[in-house]
Formats: structure tokens, sequence, C-alpha cells
């Protein structure tokens, strides 16, 4: 039987508070046991006292000064807490979507199920008004510099390939504040400057954002929290469509939409840039006749 004053906490942190007052003998067992709970969860109690160099007597006393009956009631507990905690890195991690337990085939389902809704969500909030403005400043400019830190970089990195192939100035900024400070001393009217932030909280893209204004050039933000300071100090300010999130599962469907929002972006762009290049060759052909008559 378990004495009921042992669930009342967590037992690997009674144990660790316990350890300075236990003597020599006991406290080899209690740090054996908080140096690897996971084994001490299924560990035999010759085990556990053996490298404790100690008597499987002293385990159990440990065992009853905490509140257990026995070691195998302090195992179990251990073992319950071990479990719990695995889960709850689990789920604090990735979420409840996808569990440890769930095949390949399964996660893929959940995945793919994930990234439709995500998309599907997206294009009932995506402010097309917004995103088509952004599109016609970003073809005009002259310089178009883009920012976005760890996952925030991914879509903007494939943006900014995709524009330089459609003939755009574009830069992904990296390289730290000072960096950036260099790149704001730079800027124009000309320029354009995006940032993608799917917390919208970010303090260097809001920073960013506000120098560029500051400069008269275009502040221009994806984000995935309308209201956010980085929403706020954008000229404008596209909303993905899917609200950042604390779990992974959460960030896949934002970055689901926010590769949804970009792509739009650049296809806009380009759509903009061949109308610019058609009307360029009807110029051309139009002056070019009057040359030759």
């Amino acid at each position: 039987m378990t004495h009921p004053n042992a669930a009342a906490r967590p037992t690997l942190q009674s144990l660790r508070d316990a350890a300075p007052t236990l003597n020599p003998t006991m406290r080899r067992v209690a740090e054996v046991i908080l140096a690897d709970p996971l084994a001490a969860g299924s560990a035999s109690i010759t085990t556990v006292a053996a490298t404790a160099d100690a008597a499987p007597a002293t385990v159990s006393r440990l065992a009853t000064r905490l509140g257990y009956e026995g070691f195998p009631a302090l195992r179990s507990a251990i073992a319950l807490e071990n479990g719990r905690n695995a889960q709850s890195g689990w789920e604090r991690d990735i979420g409840t979507a996808i569990t440890p337990q769930d095949s390949p085939a399964d996660v893929l389902e959940i995945l793919a199920g994930t990234a439709a809704r995500a998309l599907r969500d997206a294009v009932a909030e995506i402010d097309i008004d917004a995103v088509d403005r952004a599109a016609t400043v970003i073809a005009r400019a002259e310089r178009v510099h883009l920012y976005g830190e760890w996952g925030d970089s991914v879509a903007l990195r494939e943006l900014q390939m995709r524009l330089q192939r459609i003939g755009v100035a574009a830069w992904f900024l990296e390289g730290g504040s000072a960096t950036l400070r260099a790149v704001c001393n730079t800027l124009t009217d000309q320029d354009a400057v995006v940032v993608l932030n799917r917390s919208g909280t970010d303090e260097m893209a809001t920073r960013l954002l506000r120098e560029a204004r500051a400069k008269g050039a275009a502040a221009l933000a994806v984000h995935g929290l309308p209201g956010s300071p980085v929403a706020h100090e954008a000229d404008i300010s596209i909303f993905s469509g899917i609200r950042n999130g604390e779990v992974w599962t959460h960030y896949y469907s934002g970055r689901a939409s926010d590769t949804l929002v970009t792509s739009l972006l650049w296809v806009l762009v380009a759509q903009r840039r061949s109308a610019d290049e058609s009307m360029r060759f009807i110029d051309d052909g139009i002056l070019g006749g009057r040359r030759a008559s």
C-alpha cells in the first residue's frame, strides 16, 4: 500500500528534495534513481542496490521514507511518472493530433488532412486585395529585401529564388542586427521590404519594418497573428489565414498557409512582370516601325 501523501507531489521531485537529508548510503540510492529514472522504473531492487553500492534493505527504507510500502510501489510510481513525462513532452512538442502509436500510414494521412484543412481555412481568411497590392509594390520595386528567421525563412527563400527567376532584384537578409542596420541605411522609396513572421512578435522584424517606413520604402508583412506588432508596423499587412500555434502540428498548418501566400504573391508579381514585358514589346514594335518609316 502507498501512503496517501506519496501521490501529493511528483515522485522524482520528492526524491530530489529528500536527497540532502539522507544518510550517505541512502543518498547514493537516490542519486542512482535520479541519474536514470527510466532505468529505475523497470529495474529490480537488487540492481538498484548494486549500482548504488548499497543493500537492498536500504532501497526499501528509502521507498518507505518517501511514503511507499516498498520499492515495487516506488518503482511503479517512477514508471508512471516517466510515461506521463514522455507523453507530456510529445504533446508539448507535437500536439495531440498525432500519437506515438500512430502507424506511418496514419501519420501520412493526418499530415495530409492537416495541410488540406489549413489551406481551405486560409483561403477563407486571406485578404486578396492586400496580397494584390503587395504584388504590385514588389513588381515595381527596384530592390526587394526579404527577412524571416528559422522556419519563417523557408517560404521566403523560395520566394526570393522565384522572384530572381523573373528578373526581380531580390535579396534574403541574414547575418544579424548589424547586417539589418546596414541594409536599412541603404533603403530608398524605390525599395520594398517583406518580412514573414508567424508569431507576429519578432522584435527584429518589427524594427526592420519600422526602419523601412522611415526611409520611405514599402513595408510588407506576412504573419500569423492579426493585431500583432509586426502587423501594426507594416504598410501592407497580410494575415496568412492560420494563427500562430504552440505545437508542431499548428506550426505545420501555418507553414502551409505561409507557402500559399508567398506562392500567390509570386504568381501575381509574375503576371504583372509579364504584362509589363508585353507592353514593352508592343511599344518597341511601334517605335521601331516609326523609326523604320
